[in-house]
């Protein structure tokens, strides 16, 4: 016997869908209106495979947070690349040679989906980040384009706070 859907099934229920153009990023030192693009956080979560005979079984392995991935705009003031070289001198002082203790160069993140009023639906606290490259991007005098700065974020762990 066939089995009747219900009404909340078949009806449309009225949503609103978050939207990749509201956003707002805050990384200390780095102006948050110059952040243009930012992927969000994505985990893989590995696998391990248990051979038996002539038969496979698939168990959960090492969670690893995948990294982000940043793209700024560079304005003449505040300048955006000053901006992060700022944090890369933290990591490591290209002058001196000397690297920088982890305490100093990693930050904690902090990633806001916006709501078509500008109010907060989503907040990830991303911890433990660090730049792992960063490309100033290239001049060009065909071009009138504004210079971008992109960033490669790793990461020790994202909490989806709401």
């Amino acid at each position: 016997m066939a089995e009747l859907l219900q009404p909340n099934e078949i009806m449309y229920t009225a949503y609103e869908p978050k939207v990749s153009n509201r956003f707002i990023m805050y990384i200390e030192g780095i102006p948050s209106y110059i952040i243009k693009a930012a992927s969000r956080p994505s985990l893989d979560q590995g696998e391990i495979i248990l051979d038996h005979i002539n038969v496979e079984r698939k168990l959960k392995g090492k969670s690893r947070w995948q990294d982000i991935t940043i793209t700024l705009y560079d304005p003449v003031v505040p300048s955006g690349a000053q901006s992060v070289m700022e944090w890369i001198r933290l990591h490591h002082e290209s002058v001196t040679g000397r690297d920088g203790y982890s305490d100093f160069y990693k930050k904690n993140l902090r990633f806001n989906a916006l709501g078509p009023v500008g109010d907060k639906v989503e907040e990830w606290e991303i911890k433990g980040a660090f730049i792992s490259s960063m490309t100033m991007g290239d001049a060009d005098w065909a071009t009138e384009d504004p210079l971008n700065i992109e960033l490669t974020i790793k990461y020790d762990y994202a909490i989806l706070q709401f």
